[in-house]
């Protein structure tokens, strides 16, 4: 059976995907995602395809492998602080990132994950109440020399949930 790639509109054999480790790799992720969140993860993963060839199989699966354990985690690091990621954050740093393409604004094709991350810490959720606020790291306090009482309040929160 052929399948037709609907990003990058690629015609391959179903059984050559499942065939190859790569393929078998990247469609394991994929069954693993669905809805919106698979969807723009796929368009994604085209941002990556050189201008001049396809994206190797081998490189799909590995594009995905490197997002799938912080999406599963639904957190991420940036810049040594953790931000809580849920899908809708990821999908829409997703469309961020492929708008900035559109205009312009981002080269592809890309080379990391370090621009959507970028993008992803800075999302504030669909309301205040679920903004994405940074883990505080009881181990590493950030360096303020006296800190606010935002920072006190957010510190006795992460104690009380903690313990």
């Amino acid at each position: 059976m052929r399948t037709r790639c609907p990003n990058c509109g690629t015609t391959v054999s179903l059984d050559a995907l499942i065939a190859h480790d790569g393929a078998r790799e990247a469609l394991g992720v994929a069954f693993k995602l669905s809805g919106p969140l698979g969807n723009a993860l796929i368009r994604y993963v085209g941002l990556f395809r050189p201008e001049t060839r396809e994206l190797t199989m081998d490189r799909v699966g590995k594009l995905l492998s490197e997002v799938l354990p912080d999406i599963q985690a639904q957190r991420i690091e940036r810049n040594g602080v953790v931000f809580n990621a849920p899908a809708a954050c990821w999908v829409w740093a997703i469309e961020q990132t492929l708008g900035a393409r559109d205009s312009g604004r981002l080269a592809t094709p890309l080379k990391g994950h370090g621009w959507l991350y970028q993008v992803m810490s800075q999302w504030q959720g669909e309301s205040t109440a679920s903004a994405l606020v940074p883990v505080v790291d009881a181990i590493k306090p950030p360096p303020m020399a006296r800190p606010s009482q935002t920072t006190y309040a957010l510190q006795a929160l992460q104690g009380r949930l903690n313990g």
